[in-house]
Order: C-alpha cells, then structure tokens, then sequence
C-alpha cells in the first residue's frame, strides 16, 4: 500500500450498535485524498488560492468487516481512471483492519471545479501529472 494513512477510530465515528457509523468510512477517505493532494502540494490554502476545489459527483461504500472503537485502520487511495486531462477521475480508498483484512472500499468519481465561475474546470497541468502517478486500482472494488 502506498500513501497510507492510519488512523485509530473514535467514539465519534460508532453508532449505536457499536460499529463504525457509514458517514465515518466516507470521511477517512476524504481525509487520506487531503492528505494525499497536500503531500502534493495541494492543500486547503493553495486550492483557496486557486480558486479550485474537487468535487464528487458519485461516493460508493461496500462494506466488508465490521469495525469497533479504537480499532487502528489504515486508508490507501489508488487510480481506478482519469481523463487525459486530468479533469475528472475515479479513486478507490480501501480501508484496511489492522490485521489487514479489507473492511471495506470506497469508490468515487470526482473533477474540479472552478470556484468563481461555479463550473468544472482544468486542474493546474502539475496537479494532473500527480494524479498520474497515484498508483493504480487494478481488478473490482471488492
């Protein structure tokens, strides 16, 4: 796995049957795609800057283990596809126990948005050459 992140769940993330909620899993992969876009050289001022943003037009979550409260888990993000452009893609974020099981995968297609005019645009040509480097989703999301 590369550009793994790990993470220890929290009490926030449970709900009441005392398993992680369905909005968490969503929100770790929103959280590794940041971290990853950052270590880019993408973070939140330099998209303000830019007056870019990625949006998501699809999010979909299977869900394959159960996780608990303080399990450790680790989110790795991999190019399943992207425009030649680099104007829309696809990433899969499999979410990993800590014994390594796959707990369960997120899918989603996203693109950019140009912020002012509130329609897709380009990404910076640096953006989409770092999105080409992502490594690759190979077979189905489990």
């Amino acid at each position: 796995m590369t550009d793994t992140v790990t993470y220890r769940t929290r009490w926030a993330d449970m709900d009441p049957n005392g398993h992680m909620r369905h909005s968490a899993y969503a929100d770790y992969a929103a959280d590794q795609r940041v971290v990853l876009l950052a270590k880019w050289g993408y973070g939140v001022a330099r998209f303000a800057e830019l007056r870019l943003g990625p949006i998501l037009f699809r999010e979909e979550t299977k869900y394959l283990k159960e996780i608990s409260i303080g399990e450790e888990i680790q989110v790795d993000g991999r190019l399943a596809s992207a425009a030649a452009d680099g104007s829309r893609w696809t990433i899969v974020h499999t979410i990993y126990k800590a014994d390594g099981r796959v707990a369960a995968t997120v899918t989603v297609d996203g693109a950019w948005l140009d912020l002012d005019r509130r329609k897709l645009t380009l990404p910076p040509p640096e953006l989409a050459a770092a999105f080409s480097t992502m490594p690759a989703f190979e077979g189905k999301s489990q």
